[in-house]
Order: C-alpha cells, then structure tokens, then sequence
C-alpha cells in the first residue's frame, strides 16, 4: 500500500511548523543577549560569554535529539511527533518568558534545542508524501520556511523587545501553540502501518543509529560529508559577518541589517521558486554540483572584495548555493528506505548541530587572529569557501560511487 496522498493543507502545515521553529529562534536574536545582560547585572563581557554557552548548548541538543525524534517517527508516526514537538515549544517558551534567573533560562534554551528538533520529522513527512523526483523542489521550499523565519523574526523580536524584553517569548510560545492546534485539526499521518520500523531500539535511535544508517552506503558517505562541509561553512555568516562588515567596510548596524535583510530575501527566493525547475532541468547531482559552485564564487568575493560594492554582488551567488542543500537532501533521501526517513533527516540534523558546535569557535577564533594582525582579513571567509570547494569535492565522489 502507498502512503496517503498529501493533502495541500497537511503540507502547509510542516511549512508553518518550520517557518515558525525558526520565527521563534529569530524573535529571541535581538533580545536573548539583553536578557542576559540583565540577569547579569549589565555586566557585557560576561554576558557574552554566557550567550556563546547558550549557542553551543542548543546546538548540542539538536545534534543528539534529531536522530532521536527522528527514529521515534519512523515507528510511531510523524504525527505524533510534530505535534507533540510543537506543544512542548510552546509551552516552553511560556517557561523561558517566565523564567525568574539565568540558570532557568538556560534550562528553558536546552529544552528549545530538543523540541524544535522536529525539523528532521518535518523532512520526514516531506519525504514520505513526496515522489522521488520531486523532493528536492519541496526540500527547497521547506528551506524558504528556514529563510522566512529568520527574515521576520529579528525584526519582530526587535519590535516586541523594544516594548519588553519577555514580550517576544509570550508571541513565540502563542504561534507555537497556535500551530499545534492547527494541525490538530489537519494533519494527516503520513507513514503508514507498514511502512514503519518495527521497533524503537536506543542503540539505533541516537547519534551513533543515524550516523550508521549515513555509514552504510558510500553515496551517504560522501553525501553527509559534503553536508557537514557546507553547514560548517554557513556557520561563518552568523558566527562573524557583522563583526566581519564593521572592520573591513565600516558598516553601521542600519546597512548590516539591510544587507542581511536583502540576504534572506534573495535565499528564500530561490529556495521557493528556483529550486524546483532548476532539480527538474538539471537533475539533483548537477544542482548540487551548481550549487556549490556558486557556494565557492560566494565565500570567494565575501573573503575578497575589497569594498562594498563589490561585496554586494555576491548576494546572487549566495542564494543559488542554496541548490545544492535541498538536491543533496533528496539525494539521501533516495537511498534510505520508507521505514528509515526519520532516523536520516535526524542524522542529518546531528550534522548540522555538529557544524553548530564548531563553527562559531572556529570562525571566531580565525577572524580574531586577523583582527589581531596575523593574517588577511578575509581568511576567514576564504577558509569557508575552501570547505565549500572540499565539499563539492565529496558530492563528485559520491556521484561516481552511485554508478
């Protein structure tokens, strides 16, 4: 028997579920660091320490609970793990919005990290109510909702902080519990009986499960390694880019915001309207092999460009590498079975939580020693574009290991 056919607002649904994961992430941008700064008594340096912790931390729950979920979908369904994903980031955003100390808000970031790790189980459904062929195309829209969510969300967070600082975490928790209502009322199960694995084990639902499922093929191999590549080398944009723009063209905080704005707009752009005839023209390797091209010119003029606006023409190369993560998403996806789409897309969560991790510390660390005088500035920009080149290089390995 095949999986149910999607219904328009089961889909519309996954996308608010992930529009709205990462609205609730970007609400909290402009106003989690002045939280902290209050808790500590105005005390900056300490503060921002603290908010480097609160990164890595929620990092950290993303890398071990997207396997977890992620499996737990393949064997209960993914209805039941959206939605009681969603009602858990509800209600801890009422927790977070109430917290009464920096140790309880700290608390409330880790369980954040772990429910709105149901962007993996998100994927999932994807997959399993979308052909083959045309996965890459919904990935790509799925990666609009990300580029959505992180548009909007500063701006609202910025509005809602400037009236309280607690504000935005009231809105994030009201959309969060909003949506799971919604889907409620209209989201199907989309893995059927059959379809699911026939137990839930620990040894397989974990970090360890997933990252056996991506060792069990070459393609997976070289695939989630040119995965990691890239997302590690995405970390560089919010790690330092403001820092970045500040010394090297004298940005104020009005020019950086626009360009990000402008950023996030030309990304979600492509990711809605480019990736689908883009994969259907070229086929997902090429996109991928396309993408990450324009990946390398990307990080290239970014490390390069000796003034603005020459910076400025590598926004259209920025939103085309988004090809290559919804092609390589769908390419995975091919080779995992209907019982497995869970524990994938939590594998590749883990992946992307990994990145999380390291990224900031490396990129931070490169451009502090440029900063200091030991080197050119932009190495740290051209360092991303050399874990992009190295990535592309991991997705022509896994071309020739698919045959």
């Amino acid at each position: 028997m095949s999986a149910p056919a999607p219904r328009r607002a089961a889909f519309i649904f996954i996308f608010a579920t992930v529009a709205l994961d990462m609205l609730a992430l970007g609400v909290m941008v402009p106003v989690l660091p002045k939280l902290v700064v209050e808790f500590e008594g105005g005390d900056v340096a300490r503060a921002s320490m603290i908010v480097g912790l609160f990164g890595f931390a929620w990092a950290a729950m993303q890398f071990l609970f997207q396997p977890v979920l992620g499996a737990a979908s393949d064997r209960f369904g993914r209805r039941p793990v959206v939605l009681l994903s969603n009602l858990g980031l509800g209600l801890d955003y009422v927790f977070m919005a109430l917290a009464p100390s920096l140790p309880w808000l700290f608390v409330g970031r880790l369980i954040s990290g772990v429910t709105s790790a149901s962007v993996a189980t998100a994927s999932a459904y994807i997959a399993d109510i979308t052909p083959a062929e045309n996965r890459a195309a919904r990935f790509g829209m799925l990666g609009a909702a990300f580029g959505l969510g992180f548009i909007i969300g500063p701006a609202v967070g910025g509005w809602l902080g400037a009236i309280d600082l607690r504000l935005p975490f009231w809105c994030a928790a009201g959309l969060s519990l909003l949506n799971f209502f919604y889907g409620l009322v209209v989201l199907p199960e989309s893995l059927p009986l059959e379809n699911r694995s026939k137990a839930f084990k620990w040894r397989v639902a974990n970090v360890e499960g997933g990252l056996a499922l991506l060792r069990s093929r070459p393609v997976l191999v070289a695939l989630g390694v040119a995965t990691f590549l890239h997302q590690l080398a995405h970390e560089s944009l919010p790690g330092i880019f403001v820092l970045y723009t500040d010394t090297r063209y004298g940005w104020d905080a009005a020019m950086t915001g626009t360009v990000l704005a402008l950023i996030g707009v030309a990304s979600t752009i492509v990711s809605g309207a480019v990736v689908r005839p883009a994969v259907k023209r070229l086929g997902e390797w090429r996109a991928a092999f396309a993408g990450l091209g324009f990946g390398i010119v990307y990080f290239a003029i970014f490390g390069l460009a000796p003034t603005s606006a020459i910076f400025l023409v590598s926004i259209p190369f920025g939103a085309l590498w988004g090809l290559a993560g919804p092609a390589e998403q769908a390419l995975m996806s091919k080779e995992a079975g209907p019982e497995s789409q869970g524990l994938l897309q939590g594998a590749i969560g883990s992946l992307r939580g990994v990145s999380g991790m390291i990224g900031p510390i490396l990129f931070t660390q490169v451009f502090a020693t440029t900063v200091a005088g030991h080197g050119f500035l932009g190495t740290a920009y051209l360092l991303a574009c050399g874990l992009i080149a190295l990535s592309l290089v991991a997705v022509v390995y896994g071309r020739r290991s698919a045959g």
